[in-house]
């Protein structure tokens, strides 16, 4: 009776999603991949596969007109009167033969540029009739990998080694996402996801969405990791040189031109190859060009192929995209990946009516189960038909899933992966059982080996145990530390608990104590690494420290969407340090700085008395243009938008030792990044606070400013320094106000000037401010390059800065090493 059903369910399928397949070659019998198949006049479509197998869905059994379109080759119609399903199609394509009339033009014109101008001209028109719609959405990702090497830098790569070849070639990620879609200019989109596959993972997620394919040559830019400017951009003929290759005409007597686009600079974010654009309506008719890593300034890839289709509705006079491919190559380090994303979109409705609430700031939603849809479901939805290669690789997976989910693999894996080396007491040492999901760490010595006058030669280490359940969005974290001071003769160790309750509201506890060494300044702007150098190499101990002695306690939440909650209530005991060496490498006849942040040269008087304190601190953090994507296992923030990001905090110290330690800190700060079309992006980031009641408060806690005096930046930006202020020079217990602005071109102007252009470099352009009481403002202004390095790695940044307090201070130039941050 079991089997009587399920055969019942799969006619019954067959009949419902009754499909028109075959296969589509040239006229030598070459398969066609990425062929565009629809039904004539309606939005119903898919795509041929590599193979140039297709599956065209269809709901009836009557007459159907299926229309078959490939760049290059001639349309083809097929009128078919089906009586039964599934029903079978082969197609031979035909070479498009394109002419060129013959006219009388002025030298100086160009036919092509008269073609893009009347596109250009046309685009407001065309992208009304596809401002509005609902669609249902079809994709599937691929990433190959080939030739694997079997180390890098010294190092196995043997991660992939159980679905690679002989050859160490295969599949590395294979995904299906089925949605639908409703979307609205500029940017409104809503997203179901109904389905989601991921090979080898019955839990996972495919990242395929429609968001991420929503490439639109109508608009100025394309948004990679620069925008890149649109062969049909406003400015294109700036960027862009046009031939007309030729025109044809398709079965609907719609005259076609194919333009080749070059573009004027290689060092500008374009991209070269084809667009085809009609006559009379200048609408797209198909698009096919690439793009290099390093004109959208992502080294590692090497190519990007980007195809569109469109296909014509003579009822609704609407072109519109149904099919989409990207294909693309990325290597480094002899790694060398490919990838293709095929997007179908179908069943377009447009101008629909779109209540308030269709969109909000939740863009992507699934379905309850999308993950956990069978075989039987995708055989009978899925728009494309997998390749042999990727319905092995399922299979393959799939056995190979559930012997990785058992504790006899997982136990085999972690007892290669624990075993105990010579070298890991220095090293460091990680313990896993994968099965009972926790793992158990020991830092090592080796990184944790530093320098300081306070200390001297300093040692740390420290141990942990994680839970980690990742399909609740949950983990705890248990860890201790250690540090010894060999001249200050002196044992330190702190203890710390993290449970983290789920991944939809972040909530979050810690808990910690113990006794450190901390620099004043809490944010650590000097690296301990870098000082040990300093002070070693150069006698220049910039770091100032002191011990404290602490019981922590945080909780952490978002209150509702784009409202991020932080409360800290910590008990201190503060107590000043002193230097206790003079060990240095060079320059012996040269003094240290005492560890007093006030009086460098002042060895007896210590920076601030023994203390007891109690601080509170609640925080707020508002995002105000916070957009999200929900998963059964969490909410997913996606962070960029149009608006400034708030944060919002208040501070008390109170039950002091002494009355005159206690005091209020209001604050606040204001963050905000603006995409400037191609001419790069302005960042921003602006605090201001006000202490109260604090004129006699302990030097630890002023607001102390982030300073640099080692001429070595460590971020990505400068947002958030002075990059030759002294550290504690311009400390404050009073009011304050720092503005940190600044404009990275993102090549818009180094691409155009000759040489300097070969650097594929970006200018940033700088500007800081400081202002306190009873002193003038301290500001630095700043030119440098960014995106600087060798090859596929650019890790560097060279600026040139100047500062004023009462008049010019000094100049320098900061060297950026962006690994080391």
């Amino acid at each position: 009776m079991k089997n009587a059903f399920l055969f019942l369910f799969l006619v019954t399928g067959l009949y419902n999603f009754a499909q028109i397949k075959g296969k589509i070659t040239d006229d030598k019998g070459n398969p066609l991949p990425s062929v565009t198949i629809y039904e004539d006049n309606t939005y119903n479509g898919t795509t041929s596969n590599e193979q140039g197998f297709y599956e065209l869905n269809t709901k009836k059994l009557d007459k159907h007109t299926i229309v078959f379109q490939f760049l290059g080759f001639k349309t083809q119609k097929q009128t078919l009167d089906i009586t039964s399903f599934p029903y079978n199609l082969d197609i031979k394509l035909i070479e498009e033969s394109f002419t060129l009339n013959e006219v009388v033009i002025n030298p100086k014109d160009n036919p092509a540029n008269q073609i893009i101008k009347n596109a250009i001209a046309n685009k407001k028109a065309n992208i009304e009739k596809t401002a509005k719609y609902k669609a249902d959405f079809y994709s599937r990702g691929i990433f190959r990998i080939k030739d694997a090497p079997k180390k890098i830098l010294g190092q196995k790569l043997d991660m992939f080694d159980e679905v690679l070849d002989s050859t160490r070639s295969g599949i590395l990620y294979l995904s299906e996402t089925v949605s639908k879609i409703s979307f609205q200019k500029p940017d409104k989109m809503k997203e179901t996801i109904i389905a989601s596959k991921v090979s080898g993972n019955d839990s996972g997620f495919s990242f395929n969405n429609a968001a991420s394919a929503n490439f639109d040559f109508y608009d100025n830019y394309l948004q990679f990791d620069v925008n890149v400017v649109s062969p049909i951009a406003d400015n294109a003929l700036n960027y862009y040189k046009y031939k007309l290759e030729g025109s044809f005409y398709n079965e609907n007597n719609q005259q076609i031109n194919k333009i080749k686009v070059t573009p004027k600079r290689e060092s500008e974010p374009v991209m070269e190859g084809y667009i085809y654009i009609l006559d009379d309506s200048w609408a797209i008719y198909a698009v096919d060009v690439n793009i290099k890593g390093e004109q959208m300034q992502n080294p590692a890839l090497n190519l990007l192929t980007l195809k569109q289709n469109f296909s014509y509705n003579s009822d609704t006079k609407i072109w519109v995209k149904n099919t989409q491919t990207i294909d693309f190559v990325f290597g480094m380090l002899g790694i060398n990946v490919s990838g293709k994303f095929t997007y179908v979109f179908s069943n377009f409705e447009f101008e629909p009516t779109f209540n308030k609430k269709t969109f909000t700031k939740e863009v992507l939603t699934f379905e309850e189960n999308a993950n956990k849809k069978e075989d039987d479901y995708w055989n009978t939805i899925r728009p494309i038909p997998l390749t042999m290669e990727e319905s092995t690789d399922y299979t393959k997976k799939d056995i190979l899933q559930t012997k990785k989910k058992s504790q006899v693999y997982l136990d085999s894996i972690d007892k290669k992966n624990n075993k105990f080396h010579f070298l890991d007491p220095i090293t460091g040492y990680n313990y896993k059982n994968s099965f009972q999901k926790w793992s158990a760490n020991y830092e090592g010595i080796l990184t944790g080996i530093n320098f300081n006058t306070v200390q001297g030669w300093k040692v740390s280490t420290g141990l942990s145990y994680t839970k980690n359940d990742r399909e609740k969005g949950k983990y705890t974290r248990f860890g201790v530390d250690f540090d010894y001071g060999f001249s200050e003769d002196k044992f330190r160790s702190t203890g710390s608990f993290v449970h983290k309750f789920n991944n939809t509201n972040k909530s979050e506890i810690q808990i910690s104590g113990g006794s450190r060494v901390a620099q004043f300044n809490e944010e650590k702007p000097i690296k301990e690494l870098l000082n040990s150098v300093t002070t070693l190499f150069f006698k220049e101990n910039l770091m100032k420290i002191y011990e404290n002695n602490y019981i922590s306690f945080l909780y952490q939440r978002e209150i509702t969407n784009g409202i991020f909650m932080k409360a800290k209530v910590d008990y201190l005991e503060n107590k000043p340090l002193s230097n206790t060496t003079d060990q240095t490498f060079f320059q012996k006849e040269k003094d240290y700085t005492s560890n007093n942040p006030w009086a460098p040269k002042d060895y007896t008087t210590p920076a601030f008395e023994k203390y007891n304190l109690v601080k509170a601190n609640l925080e707020a953090k508002i995002n105000f243009d916070q957009n999200y994507i929900t998963r059964p296992d969490g909410k997913f923030n996606i962070s960029e938008g149009k608006y400034p990001i708030l944060t919002l905090g208040y501070e008390k110290g109170f039950a002091g030792s002494e009355k005159n330690y206690e005091f209020d800190h209001l604050k606040a700060k204001i963050e905000y990044n603006a995409t400037l079309g191609n001419k790069g992006i302005l960042s921003l980031n602006a605090k201001g606070g006000k202490f109260f009641n604090a004129d006699q408060i302990s030097f630890v806690d002023y607001k102390h400013f982030n300073g640099n005096q080692t001429y070595i930046g460590f971020s990505e930006s400068y947002l958030n320094v002075f990059n030759l202020m002294p550290y504690y020079s311009n400390s404050t217990n009073d009011s304050y106000f720092e503005l940190h602005t600044e404009h990275n071109d993102k090549g818009y102007v180094m691409n155009k000037i000759p040489l300097l252009n070969l650097l594929k470099s970006n200018l940033v352009l700088g500007y800081h401010l400081l202002a306190i009481p009873n002193r003038n403002p301290y500001a630095e202004y700043s030119v440098g390059l960014d995106n600087l390095g060798f090859g596929k790695f650019k890790m560097f940044r060279l600026d040139y800065v100047r500062s004023y307090q009462n008049g010019f201070q000094k100049d320098g130039v900061i060297v950026g090493i962006k690994f080391l941050n």
